[in-house]
């Protein structure tokens, strides 16, 4: 099973939140592809065992044997190539590359374009009691996470055992790409406006892609009604209510996880797994 924890934007608790499902199960595979900050490991505290660099093939074009044809150039879809002929020059934009290898494919010329594999972030694999725990994180300066999602999705995930992702923020490419295989979706919201606002983006992604979803309402409140009404607008159970305390908050600038701050919580998590199995 694949079960992802979304949030339409940063600060509602999604990753204490997913790292206590993950501790009260004990189990399977977790997953941080939140690649620009990961903090599952925060609270998780893993025993990492290797570091793996992530590489992705990017073009380079040697000019002594180039006839500068701009056939690559046409080809890219993505603006990455720039041939300027009358200069002999070749331009590569490696922001822009999404190392589809169009370019390498369609050049006539043997050796005078290759693909050389470039470090874009690592992948960091471990331990947390019976969890393994496995993280990217995207180098600085690096255009998009997607791809680093990507591939530790198609390079990690265990189809036979539990995967539990903790999804980046918001509601764009790299949400899109870490919960597109996704059994259920877990969306982590706050009852405030801002919260409500966000969360109705990532609702409409998650609807259009057909996906089972429901909600946590983390830091909740009495009167937490205008969220109500929007998500039995929209057919959405609420699973759960995790409510404001400020002892969460101290304990969460700690690293210590949920279900140590209020116990019981370790027993409805538990009991949300077996509901959502059955789904």
């Amino acid at each position: 099973m694949y079960i992802s924890f979304v949030s339409g934007k940063g600060g509602t608790g999604k990753t204490i939140i997913s790292t206590s499902f993950a501790l009260s199960i004990e189990k399977g595979n977790y997953f941080d592809l939140d690649v620009e900050e990961p903090n599952g490991y925060i609270f998780l505290k893993p025993d990492i065992e290797k570091v793996e660099d992530f590489n992705l093939p990017f073009p380079e074009i040697n000019e002594s044997i180039c006839t500068f044809c701009k056939k690559c150039e046409e080809v890219c879809a993505y603006n990455a190539i720039s041939i300027i002929p009358p200069i002999k020059k070749a331009l590569v934009f490696d922001d822009l590359c999404h190392s589809c290898g169009a370019c390498s494919y369609v050049c006539p010329v043997d050796k005078a374009l290759v693909e050389v594999d470039k470090r874009i972030g690592e992948v960091r694999v471990g331990k947390a009691g019976e969890l393994r725990f496995v993280e990217g994180r995207l180098d600085i300066g690096q255009a998009s996470g997607v791809p680093l999602i990507s591939g530790i999705i198609k390079n990690y995930l265990n189809k036979d055992e539990l995967n539990i992702v903790d999804s980046p923020p918001g509601s764009s490419c790299p949400v899109v790409e870490s919960i597109k295989r996704s059994d259920f979706i877990i969306i982590v919201t706050e009852p405030t406006p801002f919260g409500l606002s966000d969360m109705s983006l990532i609702v409409d992604v998650v609807l259009d892609m057909k996906k089972k979803l429901g909600v946590i309402v983390n830091k909740a409140s009495d009167n937490i009604s205008e969220l109500e009404s929007y998500l039995k607008e929209k057919g959405i159970p609420i699973l759960m209510k995790v409510p404001y305390k400020i002892e969460i908050q101290e304990n969460y600038s700690k690293g210590i996880p949920l279900i140590e701050t209020l116990p019981e919580f370790k027993e409805k998590f538990i009991n949300l797994y077996e509901k959502l199995k059955n789904e």
